[in-house]
């Protein structure tokens, strides 16, 4: 093994990518549905051959320029995310879940700082707790910002290398209850309140007529399009618009005559034995079946050209407009919505729905009508392989710029610095492009490259480096204050926020769900809340508290050191 190490440490882009490997390798194994995931399977893997190799003589070490590049590109990608719903949670019912996820995020590093004090715990360990007892591996890179930039003097006989080393194994102890036990926090909170979170999922979906859970491939369709000769004398000689005046639940999409269609022209005039395509909901097609005719089943009829799309909603016009004020419309009944997304998760779909800026509507329907709504509510979103790399360039700059501006506070200069600031920039950058929409296009696939290889990367580069000073530090005691800690910062939060929400804000208990994962900024726990009482009710309060909470959570790394220092 000594001669593999070797190779490894005479290698360091081999070292580099085998330990990214190791780590998305080792993430994907659970127990139970419960695993490390890619990031923390990083800090393991790459502490793990570090030390290792310690044993055989080997130092194993990596570029601290390549660990601060990768983070930046991470910082800047998840202000790319979060920017459309960060802006978002600054109005209308996203206060309440902006307020919650302040309040989590306030306790947490309260206690992370106040658990640092009590237990006298070397430097470095306050920003690694707070990472780990709150999910949020991005605070890792912001705590190591706090010391590379000076903000946190380090104690006599401590060097750089060992309070890196201590941010990492802090982070690796808090961890894993701070995964499992905010998932677990997440689904028995109502239980433990005597709540039925359940019913009060049943309950909202009544009130708004939300759907309770996405059945996936399901016979139910809501819309449909049917052919009727035309028999009934009433309207013989009558137009199309004569016809839809009377039965404004009808849109006629293709008349039929003879072997020659038609098409569906408003003054296009009826005739006896026209073959007639109506399209409209299935409940309106089926309870005036005699309006017409008889029912033919006429391909030619009915060749209508159907369209599914993604339409990303931008139109300032119909934000905060809920979805029931399309009832009415003039597409109503030739358009489904299968499914819709806020901030990349799934949200659930109701009557009184509301639109937010960059919601994502998955439709399908009518060829024309789905072009039409596209048209009022924003644009088809189109996959493209295309990144404005000048736009990031820019942005990239711009987040630099911002991470240099300084204000004095705790007895020094501080900051956002690079990473804050470039998180700030990606902010800025992705609510512009939202609403000017002609620069800065960033596919989801290129994004998710910059969180995903950046963040793994430098979380695999700290755990490398870190691998060598770690079992000078770790004893059974520290690690035994440090899990503590960690338990106590992760657990009371979602506690606090719950009864917030619950008492104060009188918040329906399964929303509420959905805003304590958020407010942590952690899926899992909502998705383990909607399996629990089968709704996907939880996903509504979920967006606006997750938004905000990964930007204060990844900053809050830094002020954590500062304040424990």
């Amino acid at each position: 093994m000594k001669g593999f190490f070797e190779f490894l440490a005479a290698n360091p882009y081999v070292l580099l990518f085998f330990t990214v490997g190791m780590a998305v390798w080792v993430g994907k194994f659970s127990v139970k549905g419960y695993g490390l995931g890619m990031v923390a399977a990083a800090i393991v893997v790459g502490c793990g051959l570090s030390v290792w190799a310690s044993t055989y003589g080997v130092k194993l070490a990596l570029d601290n320029f390549a660990k601060s590049l990768f983070y930046y590109l991470f910082m800047y990608g998840v202000g790319l995310r979060v920017g459309p719903s960060f802006v978002n949670s600054l109005k209308g019912d996203g206060l309440k879940f902006s307020f919650l996820a302040v309040v989590s995020c306030a306790v947490g590093m309260l206690l992370v700082i106040l658990g640092d004090a009590l237990c006298d715990l070397p430097v470095g360990a306050a920003g690694g707790m707070l990472a780990g007892s709150q999910t949020m591996s991005a605070a890792i890179g912001s705590a190591e910002q706090a010391m590379t930039q000076g903000a946190v003097k380090l104690p006599e006989g401590a060097t750089a290398e060992q309070a890196s080393a201590m941010i990492a194994l802090s982070y690796g102890i808090t961890y894993v209850w701070g995964t499992v036990g905010i998932i677990l926090i997440t689904k028995y909170l109502p239980r433990w309140w005597g709540v039925d979170a359940r019913a009060a999922a049943k309950e909202y979906e009544k009130e708004h007529g939300v759907r309770g859970e996405d059945a996936g491939l399901t016979a139910y369709r809501p819309f449909g399009v049917r052919a009727y000769r035309l028999e009934n004398a009433q309207w013989v000689g009558k137009t199309i618009a004569d016809l839809r005046r009377d039965n404004p639940e009808y849109r006629v999409v293709n008349v039929l005559r003879g072997e020659e269609p038609l098409g569906a022209a408003p003054d296009l005039r009826l005739a006896k034995g026209d073959v007639i395509a109506l399209g409209g909901t299935v409940d309106a097609l089926t309870k005036k079946m005699g309006l017409i005719g008889a029912e033919v089943n006429d391909p030619r009829a009915l060749n209508v050209p159907l369209d599914q799309a993604e339409i990303l909603v931008t139109s300032k016009e119909y934000v905060g407009k809920p979805l029931k004020e399309f009832r009415g419309s003039e597409i109503s009944g030739q358009v489904q919505l299968t499914r819709m997304e806020r901030s990349g998760n799934p949200f659930p779909v109701g009557l009184d729905t509301k639109l937010e800026r960059m919601d994502v509507l998955y439709v399908a329907g009518l060829k024309d009508a789905v072009a039409k709504l596209a048209g009022l509510l924003g644009r088809v979103a189109r996959p493209s392989t295309a990144t404005d790399l000048l736009t990031l360039a820019v942005g990239m700059i711009l987040g630099f710029l911002i991470g240099l501006i300084q204000f004095p506070a705790f007895g020094s200069k501080v900051g956002l610095g690079n990473a804050g600031g470039l998180l700030v920039s990606g902010v800025i950058v992705s609510s512009l492009q939202s609403r000017l929409r002609f620069f800065g296009n960033t596919p989801n696939a290129a994004r998710n490259i910059l969180e995903d290889l950046g963040l793994v990367v430098f979380v695999c580069i700290v755990g490398i480096n870190a691998g060598n000073s770690l079992l000078a530090q770790l004893t059974g005691a520290i690690a035994a204050k440090i899990f503590l800690v960690g338990f106590v910062a992760c657990s009371v939060p979602p506690f606090v926020v719950w009864a917030i929400g619950f008492h104060v804000f009188k918040l329906n208990p399964a929303v509420l769900m959905g805003g304590v994962a958020g407010a942590r900024s952690h899926s899992g726990p909502c998705r383990e809340a909607a399996k629990e009482i089968d709704s996907s009710v939880p996903w509504i309060g979920f967006p606006v508290a997750y938004a905000l909470s990964g930007i204060l959570l990844t900053v809050g790394g830094y002020f954590a050191m500062v304040l424990a220092g």
